[in-house]
């Protein structure tokens, strides 16, 4: 079950995305190290083809910052003071989308 929130309109503030990621992932079910959060320019190709989510049946949610600076936060706070498994902001100063995917023997990591 997947889920993407789109960014139509006025986009969701910084604690409005945590709160709907959060609750997705408690939804899906899984320890916080069972998940892993990250910011990507293009948040399907990390997904899909960096990470090797499966589109059907992966877990999966994503959703577009207000600016990078702001996406960097929200992973920052799912990697620190939730515990996810994370990245390094996918190397790019235009990372603006924050997705997260519960892992499994197919992805990576």
């Amino acid at each position: 079950m997947s889920r993407f929130i789109p960014g139509e309109g006025a986009r969701l503030s910084k604690e409005e995305i945590i709160h709907e990621i959060s609750s997705y992932m408690d939804e899906q079910g899984g320890f916080p190290y069972e998940w892993y959060v990250g910011i990507a320019e293009d948040a399907r190709d990390s997904l899909f083809e960096a990470h090797n989510v499966d589109w059907e049946r992966g877990r999966w949610i994503y959703q577009p910052a207000n600016s990078p600076s702001e996406a960097r936060l929200i992973e920052e706070h799912f990697l620190i003071v939730v515990g996810t498994d994370g990245g390094d902001g996918d190397g790019r100063p235009r990372a603006l989308q924050v997705y997260a995917y519960r892992k499994s023997y197919r992805t990576t990591p």
